[in-house]
């Protein structure tokens, strides 16, 4: 266990594997950093990797007390433990050997409103505290993350020069993280990028199905197209990525990994959070919301193989039709969809951070949000640069869809958006997230829509009251008696 003489600048307690890259990326950027675990040995491994990749400034503790003492004050302490109850064990484990001034970061995917006690309760105790999202992965967070602090704005400042180094950096537009705003703002946005993940990877995932099970393409073939996809508007790591795993052949037996992989996807929360921010907000959210969907209707894997067998046997297949088609028309068509439903996703994740900023004051700036996902994080893509120019031309938009550059992207996509969905449809192949995302276009840009009958509908059985189109005011008709009236 290595200890240091001198004060560290930094600690950290959490040594999974986030918590030891960043540490070690701390490290490497020149801030000597303590680090502490409950359980030790995942100490003596991260100094272990410290040495081994280059004598890294990074000193273990086992004893919370000896962890604390070794840090300079005011003394600033970034957790990354599993969100819930272990974040409020470790801070009353670390709290008892703090002092008035120091500071607590929360670097985990943790739930707003917890922060937002946790400052309260923090405060109360003489200490600052940050809620602060990190994406990247393991990768991100040992090369460079995008990190989203939410809370004191004290404690920001205590740490900005560690954040402004250690975060991923992008030469025309600077460190990937910026000060979010007050409260549980850093985990709020967190989250709703994760959201945003969610959409991102489900649309990736229909756009494979399409390419595969109606145009026919094998893995070889998969690679190519998102490697030369990866090269345009949809430049970005999930794509990046996807090119990868299509290259990738199975090392335990034929074939290709990908094709081995069990069709159940899992998932933390962090999307589920979302989902129930947008309806309590009353924010259309359904590319979003739909991808979740989705991860529930995977988990059902033994029911869907019994579905099968059912529906087969009534004649039912597992592609309704086997459509000949043109490959190359058909990847177009599929890439221009791909890349209007993106935005209609990532429209939908803004407006739900505008709404929750206008609620809790927080004053968010979209602009910057996209700027710093624009490296280090999960979502980052080129396409993020177009969003933060949006927002440059007009902080005020109200959606990203009638941005002049967006619109005329998406006019001059949506017929073939509309062509792949219904290929899809006619093949008996789900794009909830493409499908949703088309009718979020088509409902937002449509001047009126059938809620006049809904509406009806709901004064009809409950007087609920409506308003008119061509007059002011609220107004209830007695529905029933009239209709009564006009049958008798």
């Amino acid at each position: 266990m290595a200890k240091t003489k001198n004060l560290t600048r930094i600690g950290l307690a959490g040594l999974a594997v986030m918590g030891q890259n960043l540490a070690l990326n701390i490290a490497e950027k020149g801030f000597p950093i303590s680090v502490y675990n409950r359980t030790t040995s995942k100490v003596d491994e991260t100094v272990e990797r410290a040495k081994l990749e280059g004598d890294l400034p990074l000193f273990g503790y086992h004893d919370p007390e000896a962890f604390v003492q070794s840090i300079q004050k005011p003394r600033v302490i970034i957790m990354l433990v599993k969100a819930g109850a272990p974040v409020d064990q470790t801070i009353n484990t670390l709290s008892a050997y703090m002092e008035k001034g120091d500071c607590i970061i929360d670097g985990g995917n943790e739930w707003y409103e917890n922060t937002e006690r946790r400052e309260k309760a923090a405060a109360e105790l003489g200490l600052l505290y940050l809620g602060m999202g990190v994406s990247g992965g393991e990768e991100g967070a040992r090369k460079g993350p995008s990190m989203m602090p939410g809370g004191s704005f004290e404690a920001y400042k205590h740490i900005e020069d560690i954040l402004l180094t250690v975060a991923a950096q992008v030469p025309d537009s600077g460190p990937c993280v910026t000060y979010i705003g007050k409260g549980g703002s850093g985990n709020f946005v967190k989250m709703v990028h994760n959201g945003i993940e969610y959409g991102d990877m489900q649309l990736i995932a229909e756009a494979y199905d399409v390419l595969k099970s109606v145009g026919k393409l094998t893995n070889e073939e998969l690679q190519r197209v998102f490697t030369e996809w990866n090269k345009g508007e949809l430049l970005s790591f999930l794509v990046e990525i996807t090119a990868d795993i299509f290259g990738i052949k199975d090392d335990k037996g034929d074939g290709y990994l990908v094709d081995k992989v069990l069709d159940k996807t899992g998932m933390k929360g962090t999307g589920k959070w979302t989902v129930q921010q947008a309806a309590d907000l009353s924010v259309a959210g359904p590319t979003i919301a739909s991808s979740l969907d989705a991860r529930f209707l995977s988990g059902l894997k033994e029911e869907r193989v019994e579905a099968a067998r059912v529906f087969k046997s009534g004649g039912f297949g597992d592609i309704l039709s086997d459509q000949a088609v043109d490959k190359k028309k058909l990847i177009d068509g599929v890439r221009q969809a791909l890349y209007a439903s993106k935005i209609c996703s990532y429209a939908q994740g803004m407006n739900l951070i505008r709404s929750k900023s206008v609620e809790k004051g927080w004053d968010l700036k979209l602009g910057e949000l996209a700027r710093i996902w624009k490296g280090g994080c999960i979502i980052r893509a080129v396409f993020l640069d177009r969003i933060k120019q949006a927002y440059d031309r007009n902080s005020d938009l109200a959606n990203l869809l009638v941005d002049p550059e967006f619109a005329k992207e998406i006019i001059d996509r949506q017929s073939a958006w509309r062509r792949v969905v219904c290929l899809a449809i006619n093949s008996g192949i789900s794009t909830p997230g493409m499908s949703s995302s088309l009718a979020y276009f088509d409902s937002y840009r449509r001047e009126r829509l059938p809620a006049n009958l809904v509406q009806a509908q709901r004064d009809y059985f409950g007087a609920h009251t409506y308003e008119r189109v061509d007059m002011e005011g609220s107004f209830h008709t007695e529905w029933f008696k009239i209709a009564k009236q006009l049958t008798n």
